[in-house]
């Protein structure tokens, strides 16, 4: 009987869990998450200002961390956002460059651009870089 009420136990733990993506290694800031850097438990209750991300949205569109998120940390909807690509192209004569970024000043000598790490690069149009 003991042992009965105890595997009885333990499959309505199971039951009351809640299915969460847990960080197998640091995400770093504006980083994309893959799956690869996730993984799924069970856990019985999260905290009431998180709601944690599903696996099934996470496949459904591409997201990047909106903060520093630490190793063994559910992640909430708060914690990322939709990943939105900004890329600058650079016609150089037949030459193109493709950039990651968003173009902060541009005239006929130079364009500057603002990096996703937060740091400003001038490109002049002869191809030279400062």
């Amino acid at each position: 009987m003991l042992r009965l009420s105890v595997v009885l136990l333990l499959i309505l733990a199971n039951a009351n869990a809640v299915d969460v993506l847990v960080a197998k290694k640091p995400i770093h800031y504006k980083s994309i998450i893959d799956t690869k850097e996730l993984m799924l438990r069970k856990v019985d209750s999260t905290k009431s200002y998180c709601t944690p991300l599903k696996l099934s949205d996470l496949n459904s569109n591409k997201y990047e961390a909106s903060h520093y998120i630490r190793k063994g940390k559910i992640i909430c909807t708060k914690d990322v956002k939709v990943y939105k690509k900004q890329s600058v192209v650079f016609k150089f004569g037949a030459l193109e460059i493709e950039k990651n970024g968003e173009i902060i000043f541009q005239n006929d000598e130079y364009i500057r651009i603002k990096r996703s790490d937060g740091k400003i690069e001038k490109i002049y149009k002869d191809g030279r870089v400062e």
